[in-house]
Order: structure tokens, then C-alpha cells, then sequence
């Protein structure tokens, strides 16, 4: 058992044996093997213990035995006390949901406060496999596969090499006892009817299931991270983000095996589940300005891109610029203001900066959201045209339409702001004065 634990831990880099560890321990039986082990091993550990105030006296209990555990080993002890349900009721979570939220929490606080280096959990290679069936049956992509990992950040989980019944025989040698929690048997919760109701049917078929997991796991995490390099390769090549949006050039992906695998990979930092990935990989050939949602973003389908924008950010309402303001924000966006006499001022024409004719404003201006009925005078024309006109020729996708702010001076346009400026505000030989704004990213 230690050999096989410290041999999981060098092949893995877990820790290194001065690492100040702290253990996660339940009371159950699992955790008291942990302890016992780092003890053998001779590591520096502390015991945390979490009471989440669901099995009332058995809880107290259980809180209690971790605490003489601590003693036991002479070590550290800490415990914290949650109101699990009324959580789980504020976050719209489940009961072992908002619990395992909570644990982490608290686990890395104490972590940080106290000096530890590691968080070590007592998951084995039998929970390996559950989590594995668990994601299969409910459906998963390639990260599901890998099941729990050796190692996420501060967490280490030495013992998942070791199988239940290697548990089992560990507390028979060292004679260890531990708190049993009843709620391990009862099939009402989802995990533990895949232990007790289908991993014996699976171990009729293969006798050594939890070896063959663990090494599927290995094998699926090295994939992963093959898969991982390429993505982040099609990534630089396909993703370009500009003034808050996304665009994905489809072009790198016309003669992809598997797009529909790839899309989601790529899209996954924006939350697109991979039924709407799905739907999207259809609508590729078809007409532009279909449009997808995410819990986060907004998709639309532009001719050989996808555009992508973050959802409800053009709902910034009116934005009042004082003459003299030298800033303002607006959503994600930060508009930097300066006045500058006009024989000192060197025209700027990019796009995002605006060099307006200050005696032709009218201040407070005021930044909106477009509006249907809308025109200005663009630049380098003398005729007024729409909005929705000056946005369909500049072929804007649908969604950042939605976006498009307006710099309004009285109640003329004075810029589309990042695309053109009205003709009837723009800097002279005769100005004077000259109003430049910018717009930039939040600082």
C-alpha cells in the first residue's frame, strides 16, 4: 500500500517530501487511510474537517473524530461549520453540489492562511471509475474521460492508485478504525446506485474494472492533452478578438476531420454545449446571419466567419459626457476625452478615435445604443443616411449591430462610434478647438 502510494506520487510530481500537506478528512474510512498514510510517509499534514450540518448528531460526531484523529497524529486541526442547505437554496444548487463548493472553498482559504502547500484528497481508484461512468452516461467530452485527475491545481489525490479492497486490507494490518456514513449505501443519489447497482454487473464482465479505468484514464489524459496542443494551435490561427468580439475565420477549418469535435473545443471557452454545436456545424453552408446562444455569448454565422459577442452588453443605456470630462466608461468599453487647440493637434483617422470640431458640439454629448429612424452625414459625404442602411453596407454581422453606440451631440449624430464620423462635425482648417475621443479597453 505505501509503496504503491509513494510510487504514484514520484511518477505523478504530486508533492515532494517536505510539501506541508493539508488532508481533506471525512472520517470515513478513506480519509483515515490517508492520514495514516502521510504519516507513515512521514509528510508535514494538518487535518480539515467539514461539517455541512446535514446528518445532525451523526455529523457532530464525525466532526469529533477528525478532531482526535488530528490528535492522534499530533498535527494540526481545522474544522468549519456550513449551513449547507441555505446555500444550496441562495445558488440554485444541489445539496452535494453546494457542499462540494463549499469544501473548496474553505479548503484552499485555510490553504492559503495557513502556509500548506497542497490540499490532498482521499479519492481512490474506484471513485476514478464512477466519475468516469457517471460523466459517460450523462455525456461528456473528452475531458469527462479522464475522470478525477492526479493533480488540479493545489489538489493532489495520492491514492488513486490504490482500488477499495486495498483500502479495506490497509485497515485490517494497521487496525485503523473510522466513522461509517450510512448515506454511502443508499441508492437515491446517483453515484451510489452506479456503485452498488452497476459497476458488480461490469466487474462480472472484468474482474480488474478499476485497473483497466485507471489506465484508460492515463491514456484518454495524454490524448487530451495531444488534442489540447492542437486546439490551442487552430486557436491562433482561427480566433481574432477585436473591441469586444471574437471573430473565427472558418476558412482553417473547411477540411477539419471531425468539425464538430473541434468547434466545440474552440468554443468552449464561451459555453456553447455541443447540441448547439451541433445545429451550428448544419447551418455552416447556409445563408449568413443565423444566429446561436450560450448562457454567456452570443453566435452569428457571417459569410466565412463566426462572430462573437458577449450577451447583453449593449444594454448600457444613455451615457452623459460633461464638457471637461476626460473619461468615461460604458459596459467593457472606456472612452478617453482631450481638447486640444487645433494648430497643435495632428489629425488621428483611425477608426476607434474621433477628432470632432469642438464649437460644432453641444455638450453633455450623450453615448446610446442605435435606434431604428437614426441618420447621419458620413464622413466625406454631403447627403444623410440611416444607421440601419450605413450598418447593412459595412455588412456589421447582426450581433454587433446590436452593439453599435452612437456619439449624440444635441440630437445629431456625431459618430458611429468605431466606424465613421458625421461630416458635419469634423475638423476643419477653420477649427479652433478640437474635441478627440477615443475608445479603449477598460484599464
Amino acid at each position: 500500500m505505501l509503496q504503491k502510494v509513494s510510487g504514484y506520487i514520484l511518477a505523478h510530481g504530486l508533492c515532494q517530501p517536505t510539501d506541508k500537506i493539508l488532508a481533506a478528512v471525512s472520517g470515513g474510512i478513506d480519509s483515515a487511510v490517508l492520514c495514516e498514510v502521510l504519516h507513515q510517509l512521514k509528510y508535514e499534514f494538518a487535518v480539515a474537517h467539514c461539517n455541512f450540518g446535514l446528518r445532525a448528531e451523526d455529523a457532530e460526531a464525525d466532526q469529533l473524530f477528525a478532531k482526535k484523529l488530528a490528535k492522534k497524529y499530533d498535527v494540526p486541526f481545522f474544522t468549519e461549520n456550513f449551513d449547507t442547505r441555505a446555500f444550496a437554496a441562495q445558488e440554485k444548487l444541489s445539496i452535494q453540489m453546494a457542499a462540494r463548493t463549499l469544501r473548496y472553498a474553505w479548503f484552499e482559504q485555510v490553504r492559503q492562511q495557513e502556509g500548506y502547500d497542497h490540499i490532498a484528497t482521499a479519492h481512490h481508484s474506484n471513485d476514478l471509475t464512477e466519475t468516469i461512468l457517471l460523466h459517460l452516461t450523462k455525456g461528456t467530452g473528452i475531458a469527462g474521460l479522464h475522470g478525477i485527475p492526479p493533480k488540479n491545481g493545489h489538489i493532489i489525490r495520492p491514492m488513486l492508485s490504490v482500488t477499495k479492497d486495498d483500502i479495506y486490507g490497509y485497515v485490517t494490518e494497521r487496525k485503523l478504525i473510522w466513522r461509517e456514513d450510512s448515506s454511502n449505501e443508499t441508492t437515491k443519489y446517483q453515484r451510489n446506485k452506479i456503485r452498488h447497482e452497476v459497476i458488480p454487473v461490469l466487474k462480472e464482465i472484468n474482474p480488474n474494472l478499476e485497473e483497466t479505468m485507471q489506465h484508460t484514464a492515463e491514456r484518454v489524459s495524454h490524448a487530451e492533452s495531444i488534442v489540447a496542443a492542437y486546439i490551442e494551435n487552430l486557436r491562433e490561427q482561427s480566433i481574432k478578438e477585436a473591441e469586444n468580439a471574437w471573430y473565427v475565420s472558418l476558412v482553417p477549418l473547411q477540411n477539419a476531420t471531425g468539425l464538430p469535435v473541434l468547434l466545440h473545443e474552440l468554443l468552449r471557452p464561451f459555453n456553447f454545449s455541443y447540441s448547439v454545436v451541433l445545429e451550428l456545424v448544419e447551418a455552416l453552408d447556409g445563408i449568413s446571419g443565423k444566429q446561436f446562444d450560450s448562457p454567456t455569448h452570443t453566435l452569428v454565422k457571417d459569410r466565412d466567419q463566426l462572430v462573437i459577442t458577449p450577451r447583453n452588453l449593449s444594454n448600457f443605456g444613455s451615457i452623459l459626457i460633461n464638457e471637461g470630462d476626460t473619461a468615461v466608461e460604458a459596459g467593457s468599453l472606456y472612452f478617453a476625452i482631450r481638447y486640444v487647440d487645433a494648430d497643435k493637434y495632428k489629425l488621428n483617422t483611425k477608426p476607434h478615435v474621433a477628432a470632432l470640431d469642438a464649437d460644432q458640439l453641444r455638450f453633455p454629448l450623450k453615448l446610446r445604443s442605435w435606434q431604428e429612424g437614426d441618420w447621419f452625414v458620413p464622413l466625406g459625404m454631403n447627403g444623410k443616411k440611416k444607421i440601419s442602411d450605413f450598418l447593412i453596407d459595412k455588412k456589421i454581422p447582426a450581433n454587433l449591430k446590436d452593439q453599435t453606440l452612437l456619439l449624440i451631440s444635441d440630437q445629431s449624430v456625431a459618430w458611429v462610434v468605431n466606424q465613421r464620423l458625421d461630416n458635419r462635425f469634423k475638423v476643419t482648417d477653420k477649427t479652433e478647438r478640437v474635441v478627440e475621443i477615443s475608445i479603449e479597453r477598460i484599464p
